[in-house]
């Protein structure tokens, strides 16, 4: 059945709570196998719904259970390595939390219930707080708290936006269950006033969690105390799973009429997001905040592009797709330089080139790629946001987004290049200069693999998986053609 999806993570996240790790490590990898098999399964409509009032396979919500199964596969292969070489204290803990990470996530995108996907992305701030407490230092005690309290928070108003429908519902007397598949159904008969409550509510509840500025404070702060493998989760997967409770609701509010109203939040809280990011990272001397502040952008850029639609929707589920493959391998080379140069900091990092190569390609490959340059599928996404804001006729929105991913493409490049190319060694302390033995296959081939699927996605997508992308946006006007 569908459930299996996000039973089998949950039920083996538990197990793996209390086993040793030499079993626990096998286990892991073998869910993450076992996870891609039934999603693809899922997806290819060959797991009937056990509970069809709570779960659904619509084609948005597989696109982001694709996308975080396959990365949630290659991380488990780095995260089986990395914990073997590193003294990470509970690691079980880990391990376990990793597993219900990943069941948490896939419960939020099959769930077609309102209230079942608040409690599904309330499961997962909770599940993921001690991966982001796993060192127990002052500094990821203080992240864990912000984390858990500011999304806690968003969340809470996301409840109160789902109470909003739901009274829209009521006030129209409309007789139907409380499922996003019905709602669209009778999307017109709906009280328009609750349901603009309702999406400003989920739109700013979510969006704490998708880590829209002015909502993103924990964000920074949570991907760069938590382990490698883990900030790649947060930023490549959890983020998606919020922006798919903010897309469904966008996708009611079009079917009501009232699409131009969702759209301006949208693109507003996205040029904001982009703005503040590209502010932010000019200022960074920490390379995983870094790449923190380049996943608000990035959320700013997908939110930007659904509330412009039509071609530009199309940009958008592009760019979450390349987005989640790109980021998840910068954070995975981030690990690596972690592992080498024992620092975070941006000035005790130089020399990657000559120090650690397999990980200096993989890093600047991520860094051209996240930058939306080509080969990589960003620069295809951001073209087409950018012809489908002017084909909306917004030339000041176009203008406002190319200036803010020049800030940004400006402030990422002064660090990476200094990380690369620098060689002045800070390393007048021993501790701090690089291992090149740690430069392992197993840390190093998942970033190379996660980056080649996006440059594969540029040149060739399945057929099934198109349909799947037109079949999200076409309900809500977007487009495939520009």
């Amino acid at each position: 059945m569908l459930e299996l999806i996000f039973l089998l993570p949950l039920l083996t996240g538990i197990i793996s709570l209390f086993l040793p790790l030499n079993i626990g490590r096998p286990m892991l990898l073998i869910v993450a196998l076992l996870h891609v098999q039934l999603s693809i399964m899922g997806w290819l409509g060959k797991l009937p719904v056990y509970n069809a009032d709570f779960f659904s396979p619509q084609p948005a919500g597989m696109l982001v259970l694709l996308v975080t199964s396959f990365i949630f596969f290659w991380i488990s292969l780095y995260t089986v390595r990395y914990i073997k070489e590193t003294g990470m204290e509970n690691k079980p803990v880990f391990l376990g939390c990793m597993l219900l990470f990943l069941g948490t996530m896939s419960m939020v995108t099959l769930a077609d219930h309102p209230i079942v996907l608040w409690i599904a992305i309330e499961a997962t701030t909770l599940v993921s707080a001690p991966l982001i407490f796993l060192h127990r230092s002052k500094e990821a005690l203080e992240a864990t708290w912000k984390y858990v309290l500011i999304c806690s928070v968003g969340i809470a108003l996301a409840l109160l936006g789902c109470f909003f429908i739901t009274l829209s519902i009521d006030i129209a007397d409309v007789d139907i269950p409380l499922t996003f598949a019905s709602l669209n159904q009778v999307a017109g008969q709906l009280d328009p006033i609750w349901l603009k409550a309702g999406f400003i509510f989920i739109l700013i509840g979510f969006g704490t969690k998708m880590g829209l500025a002015p909502l993103h404070t924990w964000l920074p702060d949570a991907h760069s105390q938590a382990p490698s493998s883990a900030s790649a989760l947060l930023s490549g997967a959890l983020l998606n799973c919020a922006f798919l409770g903010i897309y469904k609701t966008h996708t009611l509010m079009v079917l009501a009429g009232l699409g131009d109203f969702s759209g301006k939040l949208l693109v507003g809280f996205g040029l904001i997001s982009m703005l503040v990011a590209g502010i932010f990272i000019m200022r960074q001397s920490d390379y995983k905040r870094m790449l923190a502040y380049s996943s608000i952008e990035n959320m700013g850029v997908i939110a930007f592009g659904v509330g412009i639609g039509g071609f530009a929707l199309y940009g958008a589920i592009l760019h979450m797709i390349h987005h989640s493959l790109i980021k998840s391998s910068l954070f995975l080379s981030a690990g690596n330089i972690m592992r080498g140069f024992g620092s975070k900091a941006v000035k005790e990092v130089g020399g990657l080139i000559k120090y650690l190569p397999k990980t200096f390609l993989s890093f600047f490959a991520g860094f051209i790629g996240i930058a939306g340059l080509p080969p990589f599928g960003l620069f295809l996404s951001e073209l087409f946001i950018l012809i489908g804001t002017f084909q909306a006729h917004k030339p000041v929105a176009a203008f406002l987004f190319g200036f803010s991913l020049l800030l940004v493409i400006a402030g990422a490049a002064k660090i990476v290049m200094k990380m690369s190319f620098s060689d002045k060694p800070a390393w007048q302390n021993p501790m701090t200069q690089p291992q090149q033995r740690n430069e392992t296959f197993m840390r190093t081939f998942p970033p190379y693999v996660l980056l080649l699927a996006s440059l594969v996605l540029c040149i060739w997508m399945p057929d099934r998986l198109y349909t799947t992308i037109a079949n999200t946006i076409q309900i809500i006007g977007g487009t495939i053609n520009g």
